[in-house]
């Protein structure tokens, strides 16, 4: 699986940042996962054509010394769905360009 990893989290950096997603996006599911939504201005041509499996998200699991991002968008929806797929490089750059965000508003630095 391709990932996005923020790692060498301290303990604080890691209940902040499960505070924060607990608060943005609903308590974690099946442990410490949490689904972070796709802006659906990145969502590719054939994406935007699957309107019965938006929104799309990204799957992040968050431990106490790393938050591990797949870089496969996913929809809650479907079980398997072609709009199903490893992020463009726009989606990408989303991604990350979102996760630096949260970062910089709970001044963590890593």
């Amino acid at each position: 699986m391709k990932q996005y990893v923020i790692d060498e989290l301290r303990p604080t950096d890691a209940r902040l940042l499960k505070s924060y997603l607990d608060e943005q996006h609903g308590p974690a599911r099946l442990g410490n996962i949490y689904w972070l939504p796709l802006d659906p201005a990145h969502y590719s041509d054939f994406q935007k054509s699957h309107e019965a499996c938006r929104p799309l998200y990204f799957a992040m699991e968050l431990k106490d010394e790393a938050l591990y991002c797949e870089l496969l968008v996913r929809t809650n929806n479907h079980v398997r769905c072609d709009c199903m797929a490893y992020a463009t490089e726009d989606q990408r750059n989303w991604l990350i360009r979102t996760l630096d965000s949260i970062l910089e508003r709970l001044e963590i630095i890593i």
